[in-house]
């Protein structure tokens, strides 16, 4: 797809607009309901929708199709990145009223880092095509990986806060509570950063880890960086109110892992087959209305499996809650 400078600055300026609004309607901390969670939802997707549709009426088919895979894909990413959202929620013991505020700050903060990592693939995929068989061989790895993190009975109960992160709370200093929406508080005559200050930074630079295998994902479905970072904007751009709407289902979702390493796995064995095609080799390549049904299949699946299973584990539970009370009668 052949974009203008003049589409780059628009779609950067809506974006940048769209983002103010967000950041309008949370400056004041609150707690978010599930109401207020569930029409921003709405209002995200429909956004991105009418976004992609565009794309459909003044650009081509492919090009909405390739952003629809890649906004799926990077959004059912997101929803394992809740996953450690909330353990760093509970690291830091974040205030409820505090927490939107936490995560709309993150988000900006990974959404920029996103920006120079889209970048970065994009020049090195221009000037070395081999980079497919990496970018395949990685999202296989991490497939596997997930599989094995996900069938292994140890779980992460707590976040490990990164190297610079720790180098950033050295540096500076962290004060011993939370001082409302302040970033720093001079403590001692000395500036610090504050609690609400650290969860951000670690909301942000956490996510660049996540980055790793959603980037090349992305482009795993399409080489265009337009369609790469527009789908990564809207996918992270929502996530704030999905934290919300979707807290208490994420420990539901006891397959998703199964189902992610399922796509990543899938989207590395496209990238190895397109990048055997760019070398001369007679291999068949994986279409996007094909990418965008796997996709698709295997999140539906990969629900209904885990509320099943989640249903069944709580009725186990139930059973044998009663079956102890009667013997303590």
């Amino acid at each position: 797809m052949d974009v203008s400078m003049n589409l780059w600055v628009a779609t950067i300026l809506g974006l940048t607009a769209l983002i103010a609004v967000d950041f309008f309607i949370g400056r004041k901390p609150h707690d978010v309901s599930i109401k207020e969670a569930g029409i921003w939802t709405v209002v995200w997707i429909a956004l991105a929708v009418l976004f992609g549709l565009g794309l459909m009426v003044f650009g081509t088919g492919q090009a909405s199709g390739e952003f629809f895979a890649g906004f799926i894909t990077e959004k059912s990413l997101s929803v394992d990145n809740l996953f450690v959202f909330v353990l760093i929620m509970a690291k830091f013991s974040v205030p409820s009223h505090l927490q939107q505020r936490v995560l709309l700050i993150g988000v900006l903060i990974a959404l920029v880092l996103r920006a120079v990592f889209i970048a970065a693939g994009a020049a090195i995929i221009a000037s070395f095509s081999w980079v497919f068989f990496i970018f395949g061989a990685f999202l296989i790895y991490t497939a596997w990986k997930l599989i094995q993190e996900a069938r292994s009975d140890e779980e992460e109960e707590e976040f490990e806060e990164n190297r610079l992160l720790k180098s950033i709370e050295q540096r500076f200093g962290v004060a011993d509570k939370y001082h409302g929406t302040k970033l720093f508080i001079r403590e001692n005559g000395k500036r610090v950063l504050t609690p609400l200050m650290v969860v951000m930074l670690a909301i942000g630079t956490t996510d660049v880890l996540f980055a790793l295998d959603s980037i090349p994902a992305i482009f795993g479905l399409t080489q265009d960086p337009y369609i790469v970072f527009t789908a990564n904007a809207f996918a992270l751009m929502g996530l704030r109110q999905l934290y919300f709407l979707i807290g208490g289902l994420l420990r539901k979702l006891v397959h998703l892992s199964y189902g992610l390493s399922v796509i990543l796995g899938f989207i590395g064995v496209k990238l190895v087959l397109h990048a055997l095609h760019e070398t001369g080799v007679h291999v068949p390549e994986i279409s996007i209305p094909v990418s965008l049904a796997v996709i698709c299949g295997v999140l539906v699946v990969t629900t209904i499996t885990s509320l099943i299973a989640s249903k069944k584990q709580a009725e186990r539970e139930a059973a044998e809650k009663a079956a102890k009370d009667s013997i303590g009668a």
